[in-house]
């Protein structure tokens, strides 16, 4: 069984491209060898930045013979139709076969494909993944018309086994594959063949090219900290960093370099992340001061001079660089010490949303809502409020217009230089947190109170003009806004209701819009006649009685304690009542707390079976709820329980249905005729309490513990006696009897929305 190699030589690859480059590659020649029947026993895909290697070992030389049965038309079928099944299957009349089928005699067809050599397949393949490979930039070059992420120059299509080493014939666009490729730019230009992937890779290696990515990482990584150690110095971690600097050299050599006194009062954020986006420098940190004392930097070839004059540049360029954000820095203090007024006005003149006002106008409705968080979590209502305000300050500095990545980091720095109190200042850095699910959640209850005020007016927002994420298109961002409240809200045991808080932040935007005239106010009952007339709103009533009022915020607020009270920008399109949007967005906020705790092994369907008790709106209250009960039912008690709970409620519902009436109540024991009923009706008498109890007092495992005391004495009554007797008065009071059943499983959870 020979091995397959293929190398693609281009022009320098962009790093961000190649990982998913060498998965492509991979899988576009091994699911094609595969479909056109060859085996393969591994595959691996390897890529510098001037080539994308695929090494396929254990091919088979050929794919077998296949035969297939092809069932067509019946005999006395019209000719167009036998001719177009002798067009499918490529053959003639006479290569048909009839035979006897239940309808009557049938034409078959027999296709014979005969197996073909691997080199044949694998060009045809290696052809068709070229011409298709899926780059998300691409360019043609010359007069060829082949496309390709940067010009292609060879190829190397090699076919080895114990005899030797094959060619595959290829020709793609003048480019004709071959056995030879070439090493480093610089340090090893020359070409040289190869007769398999370990001649290649051990040529490589002597040509200055490391193949393997990860060996690249690997060597940088170590290098890197080895220069470190050796001036008492740690390298900060980047693993993004890493691998794009590994997608960029072939031959990596870390130089290490110190960064100038001058600058090192910088914050050490700057300092990174300058360092990081202009020049792709590892920063070095101090472990005694804590700051950014130096820099590591991977050149791509070996010098006599040892990388001095490498080096000697890179710091050059690095001043520069760093200058440039310490002028930014000395601006922006200035700013801040003087109050952050300007950056305050200049908020009025950044949109956040077209639909939804400025920036200015979005940190007014954070700042009340933080207020209203605050009781909640913790926190001090005028620290909340006053955080909310210089929160998104920083989006007016220059420091954060070069570098956006440290919006809410440099709003620290800021705050603290205009003498705000630490926990505002915290909460500036803090409250865009958690950004993703590797992110840390705040806990800092002043950060907690703006971050959740934060996407809450983002959620809420875009639920009213009617921007929801669709599909896989979510422009907002509004899912990780919704995991971010989850995060928030369980990370934290904050025991609040999310409806009352989206129906505050409703009423809060409402209000704005009617500050700004720009709100068009629709009481729900009203049909028709609204109008606008020199300052106050005129409508009728279904009764044709005129309503006027003019747009205050008062009036405003009162109209919305009714739940019918629409609102809408000046576009005019009507948007949700106040209830209706609240329960829409809070569907949306379960739908993502079940992929929350799917890591955490609670299922869908339970946080369902809770999703009907009172206080769903509180996730806290939820997910410990839908906890109990998950670690319920992986017990025996509550897998049988289960059984039992769902059997009486299928046939409850079945009789309900039947008899058009709802057996709710009436249940006596004095009709009860065997010991089961009897021991079922006691047992009721004194789990349903108990369960009362438990669940008032949100002890749900001690609810569980209730409830699992039903499961014998239910099993005995379905085994002993027949629900749907010919007597009926046993008949209802055992159906009343089962419905008690069903209320006390209804204090916990809806079991039939319970799968299993």
């Amino acid at each position: 069984m020979p091995d397959l190699l293929i190398e693609l030589f281009s022009e320098e690859i962009p790093a961000r491209m190649q990982a998913r480059a060498r998965q492509d590659l991979r899988k576009l020649v091994t699911d094609g060898l595969v479909e056109a029947g060859l085996t393969y026993r591994s595959a691996g895909a390897f890529s510098t930045p001037r080539r994308l290697t695929l090494a396929i070992e254990g091919l088979s030389a050929e794919s077998p013979t296949t035969r297939e049965e092809r069932k067509g038309p019946r005999v006395d079928a019209p000719e167009k139709a036998l001719e177009g099944f002798l067009r499918g299957a490529g053959l003639t009349r006479d290569q048909l076969e009839a035979r006897d089928d239940k309808k009557g005699q049938v034409w078959f067809a027999t296709i014979v494909r005969p197996g073909r050599p691997a080199a044949e397949i694998v060009a045809e393949v290696l052809e068709t993944a070229i011409r298709n490979f899926p780059w998300p930039k691409s360019m043609r070059w010359g007069s060829g018309n082949l496309r390709w992420v940067r010009p292609l120059h060879s190829i190397i299509c090699l076919l080895s086994d114990e005899a030797g080493a094959t060619v595959v014939p290829l020709e793609i666009d003048g480019i004709r594959a071959g056995d030879t490729t070439r090493g480093h730019r610089f340090m090893a230009p020359g070409a040289f063949t190869v007769t398999g992937f370990d001649d290649y890779a051990a040529k490589l290696r002597r040509a200055r090219v490391m193949l393997d990515p990860s060996e690249r990482e690997a060597a940088i990584r170590q290098e890197a900290a080895n220069l470190a150690f050796a001036r008492g110095w740690e390298i900060v971690p980047d693993d993004g960093l890493l691998a794009e600097i590994a997608g960029l050299v072939e031959w990596p050599v870390p130089l290490m370099g110190s960064i100038e006194d001058r600058f090192l009062s910088l914050p050490p954020e700057v300092l990174q992340t300058s360092m990081k986006e202009h020049q792709k420098f590892f920063s070095a940190r101090n472990p005694k001061t804590g700051r950014i004392e130096g820099f590591v930097t991977v050149a791509n070839i070996e010098t006599p001079d040892q990388g001095e004059t490498i080096l000697h540049g890179n710091q050059r360029v690095l001043a520069a660089r760093l200058s440039d954000a310490a002028f930014f820095w000395d601006n922006d203090l200035r700013e801040a010490k003087a109050g952050m007024g300007a950056w305050t006005e200049g908020l009025r003149a950044v949109t956040f949303q077209s639909k939804l006002g400025s920036q200015a106008d979005r940190v007014q409705r954070i700042a009340a809502l933080a207020r209203e968080i605050a009781p909640l979590v913790g926190a001090n209502p005028d620290q909340a409020e006053e955080a909310a305000k210089i929160a998104k300050l920083d989006l007016r500095s220059a420091m954060v217009g070069e570098f956006p990545e440290l919006q809410g980091t440099m709003g620290r720095y800021y705050a603290l230089e205009a003498g705000k109190d630490a926990a505002v200042a915290d909460a500036a850095r803090d409250h865009y947190s958690p950004l993703g699910p590797s992110d840390a959640v705040p806990s800092a209850p002043v950060s907690v109170a703006v971050a959740l005020a934060d996407k809450l007016d983002t959620l809420t927002g875009f639920w009213a003009i009617d921007e929801k994420p669709t599909g896989s298109k979510d422009p907002f961002a509004l899912r990780r806004a919704a995991l971010g409240v989850i995060r928030l809200v369980l990370g934290n045991g904050a025991r609040l209701s999310l409806c009352d808080l989206i129906g505050a932040t409703y009423v809060e935007a409402v209000t704005q819009f009617a500050n700004m005239d720009r709100v068009h106010i629709l009481l729900g009952r009203t049909t028709h006649d609204e109008q606008w007339e020199g300052g106050v709103y005129r409508t009728t009533d279904p009764d044709g009685n005129l309503i006027v009022f003019e747009r205050t915020p008062d009036e405003v607020r009162n109209l919305l304690d009714d739940a019918g009270v629409r609102f809408s920008p000046s576009e005019g399109k009507p948007l949700l009542p106040v209830n209706d949007l609240a329960s829409d967005l809070l569907s949306f906020l379960h739908d993502r707390l079940k992929v929350f705790l799917k890591d955490q092994n609670i299922r869908h369907d339970i946080i369902d079976a809770v999703l009907s008790m009172p206080g769903n709106d509180d996730l806290v209250l939820l997910v410990n709820r839908a906890t109990a009960l998950s670690d319920f039912l992986k017990t025996e008690n509550g897998t049988n329980l289960l059984q039992g709970l769902k059997r009486a409620a299928n046939i409850l519902s079945q009789a309900e249905e039947k008899d058009g009436v709802e057996y709710s109540f009436g249940a006596d024991p004095k009709y009860a005729e065997t010991d089961q009923e009897r021991a079922l009706f006691a047992a009721l008498e004194t789990a349903g309490p108990a369960i009362a109890q438990a669940t008032a007092s949100e002890d749900f495992p001690a609810a569980m513990s209730a409830i699992a005391a039903l499961r014998t004495p239910i099993d005995a009554f379905f085994e002993a006696v027949q629900i749907n007797t010919d007597n009926q008065i046993l008949r209802r009071n055992r159906l009343n009897l089962l419905s008690q059943i069903r209320a006390a499983g209804a204090q916990i959870a809806d079991f039939t929305r319970i799968e299993g």
